[in-house]
Order: structure tokens, then C-alpha cells, then sequence
């Protein structure tokens, strides 16, 4: 889900830029107040986490991979501004140093996988968990949802920064000055992937995680329950 440099317009990158900017200033001054001591080694295990998961990636025709996120299982335990920043992170360290995703577009890898992904995960979550024991089954089934369809929602949207940039940035010939793939190849090859192996990565690796951390350490669910 990574877009490299070259894939996305300076139109769509800077759009993304500024789209980002409220929300890592909102993620920051919300973190600072809502997080407690004993969850700040939490976030930032909640970043290595997700560095790590996004490196087992395998190419997709059209220029990028697809992968797992992790990001939803930050949310449910620290809550969805946290699990921003902690993917924030993890995509810049992995732009900067690694290579993987463009600098360019690091506002929109970070729109699609720090904020969409995220949020939409923690509120499936939270709906489908609604009025859950702190010990239910409920809650791990609710969890591997979440992280099956935040990380489809988020490829899904991957596709589409693809599949419209051949129709904003063209030559007068008609020919595509960024990515050469329209929607009709661009949101297949993203959502085919996600749906077929990744976002089931993404579901059981969320649900056993919570499944363990019920037994062993429910007061963390307690804890990212509470925080929005």
C-alpha cells in the first residue's frame, strides 16, 4: 500500500500534505493529554509493531505492495490518535531510511494507512463490541472485523489516489504523466490482494493479539476502551 515517489501528481501530493497537517497537530495535542505514563512505552511499541508488519510486503502490479498494517490493534489499546502518531512514525522511518513509500507522498500513505485506517478499524471495533464484558469473545471477533475491513478500506482508497491520476495529469496526447493505471486496473490489483490474503493477515493477527491480551491483560483493553 506504500505510493512511491512518481505515482501520485504534486497536486494530489500536496493536497494530502495539508489534509495531514490538522490531523498530526489535533493527533499530538490530544495524545499529550488523553495518554497516560504507563501507555507512552505502549506507543511506541505500537510504532515498532507496525514498522515491522508493514516490511513483509509483496509487490502488486502497478507500482506498489500490499501488506499488513497493524494499526488497528494500536487503536483498540491506545485509541485511534495514538495509533496515528505510532504509524505516522513508522512511514517516515520507512520513507527516509528504507526507501519504502515516497517522500512525496508520505502525506497520503499517511492519510490512507495513519488516519483512515486507523479510525475506521477503531470504531468498527467499538460498534461491534458495544456494551462487551472486558472479557468477551465478542470483543476478538469484533477485533479481527475491524482490522478486515480498515485495511481493505484503506487499499481500496490506495487504488483509487492510483486510478485518478492518469485522468488529472495527462499530456495533450492523452498520455498519463504519473501513474499509467486507471481504476479499472488500479483498484483491482489493490483491493484483490487486500482482500484475498492481507486483510486476513491484518484480522487474525488483531484477534489473537486481543484474544491474548484478554486473558492476560485485560485492563489495557480497559484502558484504549476509553480513549477516543
Amino acid at each position: 500500500m506504500h505510493i512511491p515517489d512518481g505515482y501520485l501528481g504534486p497536486g494530489t501530493c500536496g493536497l494530502f500534505y495539508l489534509a495531514m497537517l490538522p490531523i498530526w497537530t489535533a493527533a499530538s495535542r490530544i495524545v499529550k493529554k488523553t495518554l497516560n505514563a504507563r501507555q507512552v512505552p505502549l506507543l511506541a511499541i505500537g510504532a515498532a509493531f507496525s514498522f515491522v508488519i508493514m516490511m513483509f510486503n509483496v509487490p502488486i502490479p502497478g507500482g506498489t505492495t500490499g501488506h499488513a498494517v497493524g494499526g488497528v490493534l494500536v487503536a483498540i489499546l491506545l485509541g485511534p490518535w495514538a495509533a496515528c502518531i505510532a504509524i505516522t512514525v513508522a512511514l517516515v522511518i520507512q520513507a527516509l531510511l528504507f526507501g519504502d513509500g515516497g517522500i512525496t507522498a508520505i502525506g497520503a500513505n499517511c492519510f490512507n494507512m495513519a488516519f483512515v485506517l486507523p479510525f475506521a478499524g477503531y470504531y468498527i471495533y467499538k460498534a461491534i463490541s458495544c456494551n462487551a464484558s472486558i472479557d468477551s469473545r465478542r470483543r476478538v471477533i469484533a477485533a479481527g472485523i475491524a482490522g478486515y475491513v480498515a485495511l481493505n478500506i484503506s487499499a481500496g482508497l490506495t487504488g483509487l489516489m492510483f486510478g485518478i491520476q492518469p485522468l488529472l495529469y495527462k499530456t495533450a496526447s492523452g498520455q498519463a504523466l504519473y501513474c499509467p493505471y486507471g481504476l479499472n486496473v488500479a483498484l483491482p490489483a489493490m483491493l484483490g490482494e487486500h482482500l484475498l490474503i492481507f486483510g486476513w493477515v491484518e484480522a487474525i493477527v488483531t484477534a489473537l493479539v486481543i484474544k491474548y491480551l484478554l486473558k492476560h491483560a485485560p485492563e489495557l483493553l480497559a484502558e484504549g476502551g476509553k480513549l477516543q
